[in-house]
């Protein structure tokens, strides 16, 4: 075997090992990368059920205090939920907090999921993002999955499974990053 022969074998090993380290990775993305407490807040965008058909993503809550709630119609925790969201809202009525929950129903539209929300007296922010991208993004596990997000755009909460947002503790921590006493 000559050098030559030799330098292309290295090389080709070399460059195998470098395309299985990148598939790896990406397969392993889940895990390697998990979004976290400390993570900035992922881009997202996802369409109101209000018939308005507007678009709204990340940018549109910047410098707010968001609780990011991640759903469908058919998940009965999502479901047992969603009034302590709205509790919240109004135990909280600063300005300043946003409470969005994105839908990723997949055969409910704008219409079926607005007419659920309106059933449940829900007044904060209803999207829909049928496609799962909110899934990709912020690499959900599960629903409900809930993330608070301080004005800074990082995640202070990463919440799996249903839970109450209306108790001392989440009105205490939404509180603090709004910047007003409990």
């Amino acid at each position: 075997m000559t050098l030559r022969h030799q330098w292309m074998l290295v090389g080709a090993v070399v460059g195998s090992l470098a395309i299985g380290l990148s598939v790896g990775a990406w397969v392993m993305r889940d895990q390697l990368f998990p979004i976290e407490v400390g993570s900035r807040a992922p881009a997202f965008e996802a369409r109101r059920v209000d018939g308005s058909q507007r678009v709204l993503t990340m940018a549109d809550y910047r410098g707010k205090v968001v609780v990011l709630n991640i759903w469908a119609t058919w998940c009965k925790p999502c479901v047992t939920e969603m009034p302590t969201f709205e509790r919240l809202r109004q135990q909280v009525a600063d300005t300043n907090l946003r409470i969005v929950a994105v839908s990723v129903d997949d055969y409910a539209g704008a219409d079926s999921v607005h007419a659920f929300a309106k059933g449940l007296n829900l007044t904060f922010d209803i999207l829909l993002d049928s496609l799962h991208r909110i899934d990709r993004d912020y690499l959900t596990t599960g629903y409900p999955e809930t993330f608070v997000i301080a004005r800074d755009g990082t995640i202070r909460k990463k919440w799996i499974g249903p839970a109450e947002w209306d108790s001392k503790s989440s009105v205490a921590l939404v509180r603090e990053l709004l910047g007003s006493r409990p």
